[in-house]
């Protein structure tokens, strides 16, 4: 049974005649009549009564109509509630972050988003970077925002920000007072940094390594927050990105005058997944904001 049927079916029932429907249904005749036949034989019930140039239904023909007509209204209603929700941006969105960006970054996109599109509903998922890749091959996140380059012909990748990276020294360093220093400079200092498995880790070893310098590291841990508190209490350096600068602290920040000492940020989700408008209006938000 073809849905072009019972419209054809409902069509001839409203007009009482086969070439009025036909003209209504824009469809010849004859191919009209032909499908409703075909209707009836896989029915194995006559629908119509042919009298002349007029039809009446059947008693089986009136028995069917008001099904037919149901279905149509469902198929219409679907349709309609398909296009409603092409356009409407909101349901579930599931971000991950690493935490080295996560409470600086996030917090202000999130809210400026939310005031835009208050149906979204977020979910955030903060780990380390290999955590999050696992997630988006499974689809338990949306879109991640990572340290980029990541490896991976199957994500696809997009860049947000490029931050600098910064010492961070205690306030009374000998050194707390310049402008830029180069990681040379503090080839003599304990060096406090995040553990194996945070990619910033790597991005602060990679600029020691440009420098020359092998980082004596008395003290990790996986929170920025925790290395700058060791620091203001002045256990020794670390070496931070900009958005982890605090401004109101017992550290002081100063510039790695390294052109390399940089890190970028980028959106990434799974290559060829199909995603809905609030994923592509939350994506548009973050490379616009």
């Amino acid at each position: 049974m073809e849905l072009h049927q019972l419209r054809y079916f409902c069509a001839v029932a409203e007009t009482g005649s086969f070439s009025r429907a036909a003209e209504q249904s824009h469809v010849a005749q004859p191919s009209l009549s032909q499908q409703i036949i075909k209707l009836e034989e896989e029915l194995g019930a006559r629908l119509f009564d042919r009298l002349g140039r007029s039809v009446r239904l059947t008693e089986l023909g009136k028995i069917f109509l008001p099904r037919a007509r149901a279905v149509l209204r469902e198929l219409e209603a679907a349709k309609g509630d398909v296009v409603e929700r092409k356009d409407f941006v909101g349901g579930p969105v599931t971000v991950g972050v690493i935490p080295t960006v996560g409470p600086y970054f996030l917090p202000r996109v999130l809210t400026s988003f939310s005031r835009k599109f208050p149906q979204v509903r977020f979910t955030v998922v903060e780990e380390i970077t290999p955590v999050l890749l696992d997630r988006l091959r499974a689809g338990a996140i949306d879109v991640a925002i990572l340290a980029l380059p990541i490896r991976g012909h199957e994500f696809e990748t997009k860049p947000l920000l490029t931050e600098r990276l910064f010492a961070a020294l205690p306030k009374n360093h000998r050194l707390a007072k310049r402008t830029a220093l180069s990681l040379r400079d503090l080839r003599s200092e304990p060096f406090l940094l995040l553990r194996d498995g945070h990619c910033f880790r790597d991005t602060a070893v990679a600029a020691c390594d440009r420098a020359r310098l092998h980082p004596q590291v008395i003290f990790e841990s996986g929170q920025f927050s925790s290395l700058l508190s060791m620091v203001g209490a002045g256990m020794g350096v670390s070496i931070v990105p900009e958005m982890a600068v605090e401004r109101k602290s017992q550290c002081r920040y100063v510039h790695i005058a390294d052109e390399q000492a940089t890190r970028t940020i980028g959106t990434v989700v799974l290559r060829g997944r199909s995603l809905t408008r609030a994923h592509q209006a939350f994506l548009s938000h973050l490379h616009r904001d």
